[in-house]
């Protein structure tokens, strides 16, 4: 399996794609995951799209609103490709009826901004550990 660019690669750790816009919230992304996964990062949902056709993904946490593609899109075209790889749901949209969006565009959990590290830490454990 081909691997995306990733600075630092550990071979031994997952490799999460980080799909996220906001440089602030993907900096508090990578604050919590980078110990024990690598972090690949996409600022819009076609190049997240791109990414995991290039190989190496083992997760995507997508947010939900961005430029070009947003994640939902984003999140039915990597699950039509490679519905083995978990994509959890990142927004600050924590209605029901957001949550209900995102499943049915096939993400396998869900996380409300602003995030809580250790729950989001569980959350990613849950599908990589």
């Amino acid at each position: 399996m081909q691997r995306n660019k990733i600075d630092k690669v550990k071979e031994d750790m997952k490799n999460i794609l980080v799909a996220e816009d906001n440089d602030g919230n993907y900096v508090l992304m990578t604050y919590i995951l980078k110990r024990d996964y690598n972090i690949v990062r996409a600022i819009n949902g076609l190049e997240a799209v791109q990414k995991v056709k290039e190989g190496g993904i083992d997760l995507v946490l997508m947010d939900i609103n961005m430029p070009v593609m947003d994640g939902i899109e984003a999140t039915k075209a990597i699950k039509a490709e490679h519905p083995e790889i978990p994509v959890l749901a990142l927004t600050a949209n924590a209605y029901e009826s957001d949550k209900e969006n995102a499943f049915n565009a096939g993400c396998d959990d869900f996380i409300a901004k602003p995030v809580n590290c250790k729950e989001t830490l569980d959350i990613v454990n849950k599908y990589l550990k």
